[in-house]
């Protein structure tokens, strides 16, 4: 028999986050902020060239200083076995893997400069600091390739680490382009960028013995524990059993914090060797080097339509670069392949090797570089044809995946332009690019799609109702700044019909029953459908143990006939025939009834195109003079299933809005050309939004459940405010000066470059 549909009354209010106080009096703890007894502090010391060889490292220095405990060197660091090459169904090794193979210390090679060449451990993080510069490192230095246009080594991978073709195509695009009555070919560019979340990564690493056994215990800024922990057990030839990561509170991440192993695997390693909790925690600037970022691309739209701006072909290519210990390529191709229905639609993606460090996710993976050439073009198509920009997209819009042919599961976007159009004043919009002028500033609204995979994985929880009418729930998740603290325990108080106040939710600790990574945007789909089953089913058992005691008023009825509300069973026809669940338990002589659930959700027969959507509003003004680009109003309307808490999903979307305005106007990372080191390595370089950057914004959510995205209908929308900002503001751009800027950021020399 099929299940009832859940009942919400927790899920979809706008409840304040759960973990606020904590956070904001200091009281929740954070990775480094754990200190076990006889802890010692390691200090990373990066190599000073991109490619070679340590020949020698001179600890004599270091060592006489007071409190050093030992320096780790390629010659004398812990052996650690060879990464993955796959891991819970994601490739991430070879070309169009997903991780940096490296694993710190086991050679003397030297792969790009920042790269761990020792490792250097004191009593105090101040002594091993000093003690660090203290370090005399000879290298054989080599040249290295640091260019990705004069890289040797290049390959056009399959996919991106095996969840999203990198090479397809349909029709004939070549001929259709040939054919069509209006042509654009351009070329867009991207450069790099960092995470910069306000936590670094740290790892406390943690042995014990047991039974005869080592068992380690980690904290980590991971938001991936489950494979993490498989990663260690595997590299220090562990039992998984043996391992136990928590991470209760994660400091941002952005895309990062997930795929560099090496870091937390050098330093369980070291601590395993020296007898002693060992912590070691990166800089800021070392973020910079050893914590990934969005590689720079160059992408080439060939796009032919009709003159009535009907779109017949598209070629997306894109080149980026990658590491020499990586086949990571940013996936740019991604919403070309399903956002229009072109009939003659490819993709290709080269991949080119170079001596830098790493790249890695982040956040708005793929779509704010390829969406940023996507939806400019079609502006400059708009443009060309004499279009409205939102007519000509609702003209092309893909009503089933153009490659494909799945249906959607669910989409609104036409609601979402014709909400946002009203939202924003769409209408006082002047076609003339440089029509409206306010003193020395030019006026202009841009329009761009928005849009994010949707993803549901494998999850589980556990849920345990306790005799004194309490409840837990657990499983291994994370919480990165989401509000999953809150949004789970909203799903589980529902779950298990029962007043949020008396549940309690529990992450972050890989002993609890496995969850997916948190990232992709896929952590409250998936983790939500688990609690819900848990919910069901640990009710059930407790429906089955009242309707079997003689001393319930519920003896007898059977249990699809006994309803669970407010933490209390009753008989579905009388409902003051119950009691609640505490009694039940204490008369059975119990102290809890527990149950696991899952989502197991069929990967191999994919039924439907799972995406959210949106639209972002631009309103900018341009200096004339000085080229400075200020944007005074951003709106975003947005489909992304059924809400949980509208309050945490505000906060989300808004806080990815303004990501993207840091991309669309100030966001641009350097590495030097000579030596491959990154020039740009603190807050003071890398320039960030501010408050007073931050413009009014405006965000809509049509809260429609998706029927097919589990039993909450809830899609992903973490990365959603952040997906194609730039555009949006760049088609203001060029409706307020009439220049047109391909490359990002939207700079003044820029602007100014283009006026000239």
């Amino acid at each position: 028999m099929t299940a009832p549909p859940p009942v919400f009354h927790a899920v979809g209010r706008p409840l304040p986050r759960v973990d606020g106080p904590l956070k904001v009096t200091g009281a929740a703890p954070f990775t480094a902020e754990h200190h076990p007894e006889g802890l010692v502090h390691g200090v990373v010391v990066g190599s000073r060239v991109a490619r070679g060889r340590v020949v020698a490292v001179d600890v004599a220095a270091a060592m006489a200083l007071p409190g050093v405990v030992a320096v780790f060197t390629p010659e004398t660091a812990p052996r650690i076995g060879p990464l993955p090459d796959e891991e819970q169904g994601i490739v991430l090794s070879g070309e169009g893997g997903l991780i940096e193979m490296l694993v710190p210390l086991q050679d003397d090679r030297v792969h790009y400069a920042g790269q761990a060449v020792a490792v250097v451990v004191a009593e105090t993080f101040e002594q091993a600091t000093d003690a660090a510069a203290r370090l005399r490192v000879e290298y054989a230095e080599e040249p290295a390739e640091l260019d990705m246009d004069t890289a040797s080594r290049r390959s056009k991978p399959d996919s991106y680490c095996g969840m999203e073709p990198l090479q397809k195509s349909a029709g004939d695009p070549a001929k259709a382009f040939d054919a069509a009555a209006v042509k654009l070919e351009r070329t867009y560019e991207t450069p790099p960028h960092h995470h910069n979340a306000i936590e670094m990564l740290s790892t406390v690493a943690v042995w014990e013995a047991r039974d005869g056994e080592d068992v380690l215990r980690i904290y980590d800024t991971t938001r991936v524990l489950k494979t993490l922990s498989a990663v260690l057990a595997r590299c220090l030839d562990l039992p998984e059993a043996n391992v136990q990561i928590i991470v209760k509170y994660l400091g941002g991440a952005y895309g990062s914090k997930a795929w560099f192993f090496g870091n937390t695997l050098l330093a369980a390693a070291c601590a395993r060797q020296l007898g002693h909790p060992l912590k070691i925690e990166w800089t800021r600037q070392q973020m910079y080097e050893v914590n990934g970022y969005r590689p720079q691309t160059r992408q080439t739209m060939r796009l032919g339509a009709a003159r009535d701006g009907k779109i017949a072909s598209l070629r997306h290519e894109v080149v980026s670069p990658t590491s020499m210990v990586s086949g990571y390529p940013e996936p740019a191709t991604g919403m070309t392949m399903m956002m229009y229905g072109i009939p003659n639609l490819a993709i290709s993606q080269e991949i080119r090797h170079v001596n830098l460090p790493t790249p890695c996710p982040m956040r708005g993976v793929g779509v704010l570089a390829g969406g940023f050439a996507l939806e400019t073009v079609l502006d400059e198509l708009a443009h060309e044809l004499g279009m409205d920009p939102i007519d000509l997209r609702l003209q092309n819009d893909a009503e089933k995946g153009p490659i494909t042919g799945l249906p959607f599961s669910s989409k609104h976007l036409r609601e979402c332009f014709a909400r946002g159009r009203e939202l924003f004043g769409w209408a006082r919009r002047q076609a003339r690019p440089g029509a409206v002028r306010r003193g020395n500033e030019l006026i202009g609204f841009g329009v761009a799609s928005s849009t994010l995979p949707a993803v549901l994985d494998d999850a589980t929880a556990r849920a345990i109702i306790r005799s004194d009418g309490t409840a837990v729930v657990r499983s291994a998740t994370h919480e990165i700044g989401n509000g999953a603290w809150t949004v789970f325990r909203q799903i589980a108080a529902d779950a298990l019909a029962m007043p949020m106040d008396d549940v309690r939710f529990e992450l972050g600790d890989s002993t609890y029953p496995d969850s997916p990574i948190t990232a992709g945007s896929r952590t409250t789909a998936s983790v939500g459908a688990a609690v819900l089953a848990a919910g069901r089913n640990v009710l059930a058992a407790l429906k089955a143990i009242a309707c079997r005691d003689p001393g319930s008023p519920l003896f007898g009825v059977p249990p699809e006939q006994i309803t669970a509300a407010n933490g209390r069973l009753a008989a579905a026809s009388d409902p003051d025939r119950g009691e609640a669940y505490g009694a039940v338990l204490r008369r059975a002589g119990r102290d809890q009834v527990a149950a696991s659930g899952a989502l197991h959700p069929d990967k191999q027969h994919k039924q439907f195109e799972l995406h959210s959507f949106g639209v972002i509003f631009a309103e900018v003004r341009v200096d004339a003079a000085t080229g400075v680009v200020r944007v005074p109003r951003l709106a975003g309307v947005f489909d992304v299933g059924r809400l949980i808490n509208p309050r945490t999903s505000h906060s989300q979307l808004m806080g990815g809005m303004i990501a993207g305005l840091g991309g669309a106007l100030t966001e641009e990372s350097y590495y030097d050309p000579h030596s491959g080191g990154a020039v740009v390595r603190n807050l003071a370089d890398y320039h960030v939004p501010g408050c007073a950057d931050t413009p009014e914004i405006t965000i809509d959510v049509l809260g429609i459940p998706d029927p097919h995205m589990g039993e909450l209908g809830a899609r992903g929308f973490g990365e959603m405010g952040t997906n194609n900002v730039p555009a949006a503001v760049g088609n203001a751009i060029y409706n307020a000066t009439g220049r047109r800027l391909r490359s990002l950021p939207f700079t003044p020399d820029r602007v100014m470059e283009v006026a000239g």
